[in-house]
């Protein structure tokens, strides 16, 4: 049996208490500067630059091997414009931000290493805005290393895209590697679903985070070089303020096959209970494998349980091995549902987004959807409002909007009883389903 190994890399869960501001552009930092001077930190050896060949031009996204197996690719391209300002932050800058990374500041701690909350302003660079940012320090002593540093540099340098979190800069000084994004207020997808004391997330709020991230990885793979996420789970999705998604985490992230290429062969990598069956057994990698790993997560956000529990009885600790044979009829919705969801949920909807479900985690890979189909099934499902008569829906305010707000949701052959301030047909006021939603107000 073939060797598995499943590296752990969870992000950081972050404090409530703060609202992302916009960030201003001030100094471009051209990939020349970035990466050639972070090649000499890291003391590797010059070679003949006649052996040496450029791999891309100029208009095409730098890889991560196109970097690292060549410093004529960075040497060669003194103009090259890859279209995004990145800020170059010194250690003295960034220790001033994070209060000398006071314990205070302190959000968490994944594979790469502690994260701090910081404030970026003209006292830090001169023209920056005032901004809360997210300072991630590798650990030396960790599970990740300079490599995986280069790759989240390389792709959300390169990148930009609503449901990708914003990289803003970075810090190659001596040993240290550090990288500075922006601040994601609501944390990240895993704690809001899964600690403790956490408010049930409604289920529309559920199905557009769904969407949000769907929508990440869709761009990623419909690049012209695709790239493959590969470490897809809750703890690497974050949440703004009105709960946008967006992906963090790409230091596992690999470009994907091109050409006539079906696959990417690579060590086994990733977080148990999310990687493809045929990706552990094989090492083969595809936007397939993605997709996968967006099924398991969308389960859990039906359901309300991770994708491993030990806790659990034996036959429930694995979700997908519990889950999969209730899914293949969805007249067993009613055994998956997160209990939290108390009944409020749109039925067909439900099922809709169940046998989505299903589909990503079918054994054989080309029976699963792309993710650009999977945006196109929920996007039907966020328009479907079959809700129960008397169900109140929490709805997610934009981001800026000064009150949230709590719809009423009709269903057919009731009338317009909407003036009833939330009276169900029997004349009872549902103050339950008020109580559930008006928890989660923003």
């Amino acid at each position: 049996m073939r060797e598995v190994e499943l590296t752990f890399s969870p992000t950081y869960t972050h404090n409530q208490d703060t609202t992302i501001a916009t960030m201003a552009p001030t100094k471009t930092n051209t990939w020349k500067a970035i990466l050639f001077g972070c090649f000499i930190n890291n003391m590797m050896p010059t070679s003949d630059p006649h052996i040496l060949v450029s791999k891309t031009g100029s208009s095409k996204r730098l890889s991560v091997l196109d970097i690292s197996s060549s410093l004529s690719v960075i040497n060669g391209l003194p103009n090259l414009n890859v279209g995004w300002d990145l800020h170059e932050f010194t250690m003295a800058e960034l220790a001033m931000t994070t209060h000398d990374f006071a314990s205070t500041n302190y959000l968490g701690e994944g594979g790469f290493g502690k994260v701090h909350k910081g404030l970026i302003d003209d006292k830090t660079k001169p023209g920056l805005e005032a901004q809360m940012v997210a300072v991630k320090l590798l650990n030396l002593d960790g599970g990740q290393g300079h490599n995986e540093w280069l790759a989240e540099v390389t792709f959300l340098g390169q990148l930009r895209h609503p449901h990708l979190v914003k990289l803003i800069g970075y810090c190659c000084e001596k040993e240290n590697r550090l990288l500075v994004y922006e601040y994601m207020a609501k944390g990240n997808l895993e704690s809001q679903l899964f600690t403790r004391y956490s408010i049930s997330l409604p289920w529309l709020t559920r199905i557009q985070i769904a969407l949000g991230a769907a929508k990440g990885l869709a761009f990623l793979h419909g690049e012209k070089k695709p790239v493959i996420y590969r470490d897809f789970k809750t703890s690497n999705i974050l949440l703004g303020s009105d709960y946008t998604a967006k992906l963090s985490d790409f230091g596992l992230a690999k470009d994907g096959p091109e050409g006539d290429e079906t696959h990417v062969s690579t060590r086994v990598m990733g977080t148990h209970g999310y990687a493809a069956p045929e990706y552990i057994m094989t090492g083969h990698l595809t936007t397939l494998s993605d997709v996968y790993s967006f099924g398991v997560v969308l389960l859990e956000l039906l359901t309300g349980r991770r994708s491993i529990d030990k806790s659990r009885p034996n036959r429930e600790q694995c979700l997908v091995e519990w889950a999969r044979p209730l899914l293949k009829d969805l007249n067993n919705l009613d055994k998956i549902i997160d209990p939290k969801l108390d009944s409020h949920y749109p039925v067909v909807a439900a099922k809709r987004a169940a046998a989505l479900a299903g589909r990503c985690l079918s054994h054989r890979p080309k029976c699963r959807p792309t993710m650009s189909e999977v945006v196109k099934t929920l996007e039907r499902v966020v328009e479907l409002d079959d809700f129960l008569d008397g169900c109140f829906v929490y709805v997610v305010p934009k981001e800026g909007s000064d009150q949230s707000s709590v719809k009423r949701e009709m269903g057919e052959g009731t009338g317009d009883n909407s003036s009833g301030g939330g009276e169900l047909k029997n004349g009872i006021r549902s103050m339950r389903s008020r109580a559930v939603y008006s928890d989660t107000a923003l």
